[in-house]
């Protein structure tokens, strides 16, 4: 028998992740939300996935043909910003916004992003895994500490001497 939902997230806040900001272009209309579920598929072709709950406005406009997406990787410092994304209406009117190549927003001060077209769509449970094939991409800021959330709450990383050195 599957575990609880309850416990399942309470086992899941235990393993960090990374804190991205995914922005959706479908039409004329964009939306952005804060998404962890992100990981890298394939080099060649260059492919990403994300995860995104059936619930939001973000998987309505990606079911749409036209819809494209750009992944924003958030750095340390950039938790308001993520919080906006996850619970404010007006979730562009902070940061500095402009479009790559699909016309999907990307966050100015990002550590990096990945801009996409989708590649694949798979359904699974409340939320749908979207492939995307990067278009576009950039590193706004080399060696900048990622923003991670972890036990509930943003963490810093406290980098040893040793890993600054490599």
């Amino acid at each position: 028998m599957p575990v609880q939902p309850e416990d399942f997230r309470d086992v899941l806040r235990h393993f960090p992740a990374g804190v991205t900001i995914v922005t959706v272009k479908s039409g004329e209309e964009t939306h952005g939300m804060t998404v962890s579920a992100f990981a890298s598929v394939s080099p060649n072709p260059p492919l990403i996935l994300v995860c995104i709950d059936h619930r939001g406005r973000g998987h309505e406009l990606l079911e749409n043909d036209d819809a494209v997406f750009a992944v924003n990787i958030l750095r340390q410092g950039q938790d308001e910003l993520s919080n906006r994304f996850a619970f404010k209406e007006d979730r562009f009117s902070e940061g500095t916004w402009t479009t790559a190549e699909t016309g999907a927003p990307v966050l100015e001060e990002a550590a990096a992003w990945l801009d996409c077209t989708i590649y694949d769509r798979h359904v699974a449970g409340t939320h749908t895994i979207y492939v995307g094939e990067v278009q576009a991409c950039k590193v706004v800021e080399d060696n900048v500490e990622p923003l991670v959330y972890w036990n509930r709450s943003y963490r810093n990383l406290e980098l040893t001497k040793e890993s600054e050195e490599s």
